[in-house]
């Protein structure tokens, strides 16, 4: 039973999905002049591409990100974590408290993007880093990259029992719904092209038209 509510659930979040990604592409074309933003941040992403096809990849630290956000998303539904174990090949937290959102957190929260935000606003408190911004759009880049990139990798060539147990049909769209709000509302913060409430306001008429079209369609 609680298979087909999962599946009714993944089924009926897929409008939201694609009015999410019709959200982004106009929040990426609202911001397409904005050299200051895109130019550090693509450079940034250029950079975690050579390293990822170069170099060996960090997976020690890819992992160690993983198991955190695990143990944060757990925190933040008040339950305890109990033992974390991580090494390059894989990892493991021992957890008081399991749901869909702690299983399937590491794969759409970006936990360096947001390490990299805490550390540069600790930065701009006690060294004025906000008069070079630059810095920070050039490290977001590089961490959202790393992010995309290595969690790609993981869901590609590994088995993962996070996904298995949720149901791959509800993890699927769980993760590719994640991955679009991060960015459809992180982009409008950071470089101040619409307000979050109209992006949200945008979100739902997408995807009511989505939900207008099918059903002029069945």
């Amino acid at each position: 039973m609680r298979k087909f509510w999962r599946t009714l659930v993944a089924l009926l979040l897929v409008p939201s999905c694609v009015g999410a990604a019709r959200v982004l592409f106009r929040v990426v074309s609202a911001s397409d002049g904005l050299a200051t933003f895109w130019l550090p941040f693509l450079c940034g992403v250029a950079c975690w591409v050579v390293i990822f096809w170069l170099l060996p990849r960090p997976m020690w630290l890819y992992v160690f990100g993983h198991e955190l956000t695990h143990a944060l998303a757990t925190w933040l539904c008040g339950g305890r974590v109990r033992r974390m174990r991580v090494t390059s090949r894989g990892g493991h937290v021992l957890v008081s408290k399991a749901n869909w959102w702690v299983t399937l957190a590491p794969y759409f929260v970006p936990i360096y993007v947001i390490l990299v935000l805490a550390g540069y606003g600790l930065g701009h408190l006690f060294w004025g880093w906000g008069r070079h911004p630059e810095w920070l759009y050039l490290l977001l880049g590089a961490a959202y990259a790393f992010h995309l990139t290595l969690t790609g990798q993981v869901l590609s060539q590994t088995r993962q029992t996070d996904i298995t147990s949720q149901g791959v049909l509800f993890s699927g769209v769980i993760i590719v719904l994640g991955n679009l709000i991060v960015p459809m509302l992180g982009l409008p913060l950071l470089t101040g092209v619409a307000p979050l409430g109209t992006v949200l306001a945008w979100w739902w008429q997408e995807t009511a038209r989505v939900w207008l079209w099918l059903s002029r369609v069945f």
